[in-house]
């Protein structure tokens, strides 16, 4: 599945070789999110888990879910 995803590199990403970057893509099932370094190994989410997940963080507020 990874491989048919286009992927694109954050535009925060650094490194001098290029290789310290987290990429998004997308497809027909959703998000998907993996860091450069470990290509194999990916994140799938919805689009509004992930602007909720963006929102807590910009916020300052701990990025994990609260417990019920």
């Amino acid at each position: 599945m990874a491989s048919s995803i286009k992927w694109k590199k954050s535009s925060f990403s650094g490194g001098a070789e290029g290789n310290d970057c987290v990429e998004i893509g997308i497809s027909a099932a959703g998000l998907h999110l993996r860091e450069s370094d470990n290509p194999d190994t990916v994140l799938a989410t919805t689009p509004a888990a992930l602007r909720a997940f963006l929102h807590r963080i910009k916020a300052g507020a701990p990025a994990s879910r609260p417990a019920p």
